[in-house]
């Protein structure tokens, strides 16, 4: 029996209930969850801004919330590597999330992948987002 890989990314700077919302709406969709962790550089040429917490504070945090099955770093040089690696049966993207997504669909063509791109909708966006949360401590 094959399982079904489900591949997510994600910065998850402050861990909050909304990414604990999307990991758990991706892990119905198949039997191994696999979060792949924007690593620090990645994130600053994104958003323009370190993360406040390092990668690897980031991926610890993913790691305890107990949710992934395997959870990784992603790689430097080649965004789209992980994909190829693990050949996931869904990819599964939050509603914010574009980066890198463009090329998404040729790429799965090209390397011949039946991998099913899902959009997981948001879980109460206007209390729990990163860029909200990450205001509010600066208020403080």
């Amino acid at each position: 029996m094959s399982t079904s890989r489900v591949l997510t990314f994600g910065t998850f700077d402050h861990f909050h209930e909304g990414h604990a919302f999307y990991l758990s709406e991706a892990k119905k969709l198949g039997d191994e969850l696999i979060v792949v962790i924007a690593r620090d550089e990645t994130v600053k040429a994104i958003k323009g801004a370190e993360p406040d917490f390092n990668e690897k504070e980031r991926k610890k945090s993913v790691e305890e919330s107990g949710i992934a099955t395997t959870v990784i770093l992603g790689d430097k040089n080649d965004k789209y590597k992980v994909i190829r690696k693990y050949k996931p049966a869904i990819i599964a993207l939050g509603y914010d999330q574009f980066a890198f997504t463009q090329r998404l669909q040729k790429l799965l063509i090209d390397e011949e992948l039946n991998t099913n791109i899902v959009r997981i909708k948001s879980y109460k966006p206007n209390e729990f987002k990163s860029s909200i949360i990450k205001a509010l401590l600066k208020r403080e």
